[in-house]
């Protein structure tokens, strides 16, 4: 007689679906396949699209913004005054940049950006807002125990150091420009731009330098 073993079945359940998509994933090649399948679009387009967002519309703008002003003092000062104007010179300008304000991080100071609304956020620059930036837990946590938040991400900061926490809006987005990596001099714009992170243009990474990690 055959028997059934509930735990070898559930192990099998298990390896099965490990090697399937996400069902976000799922939906998305669905969502792909009835517009491609409908004339709407091609699969061409949407891996332009992809391509663009994740090459150039991507963190590495806002990368170069920072770059930009880590070596250019007279930049970084109309970037700290007026961003929106500042990152016309990129022709980075956007609806999702419209009013963009640049704080900047000090020895004595850690910014931090959350929307507390929803997700607003200057993708423009930024690319594609990270899952984390938009859960509930972030938005409200960040407001309530930014420190406590910041050591979930590896960032340890001195009492010494203050948080200043900026809430974007619908109306007004925030980019962090991290301080210059130690020993970087020799470095120019062009390999500047790879050491800032997503992250620390958000403010959840705070010392950058050449052995710069990725970031989930």
């Amino acid at each position: 007689m055959a028997t059934f073993d509930t735990q070898k079945a559930s192990e099998i359940h298990r390896e099965l679906h490990s090697h399937l998509p996400s069902e976000p994933a799922l939906r998305v090649k669905a969502l792909e396949s009835l517009m491609v399948e409908k004339g709407l679009t091609t699969s061409e387009t949407i891996n332009s699209w992809v391509e663009v967002y994740s090459e150039e519309i991507g963190p590495k703008r806002g990368a170069q913004v920072v770059a930009r002003s880590w070596v250019d003092p007279e930049f970084k000062s109309r970037l700290l005054a007026d961003a929106a104007e500042a990152i016309k010179e990129f022709g980075f300008e956007g609806d999702a940049t419209g009013h963009l304000k640049a704080v900047e991080n000090t020895d004595a100071v850690h910014n931090l950006v959350v929307c507390t609304l929803c997700s607003c956020y200057p993708f423009s620059i930024l690319g594609i807002a990270p899952n984390w930036y938009k859960t509930a837990a972030y938005r409200s946590r960040a407001v309530r125990d930014p420190r406590g938040v910041l050591m979930e991400f590896g960032v340890s900061l001195g009492t010494d150091i203050q948080v200043q926490v900026w809430d974007s809006t619908a109306e007004l987005r925030y980019l962090v420009i991290p301080q210059r990596p130690a020993n970087t001099e020799e470095l120019g714009e062009k390999e500047l731009v790879k050491l800032v992170t997503r992250n620390s243009m958000i403010g959840t990474d705070r010392i950058l330098g050449k052995s710069t990690e990725g970031e989930s």
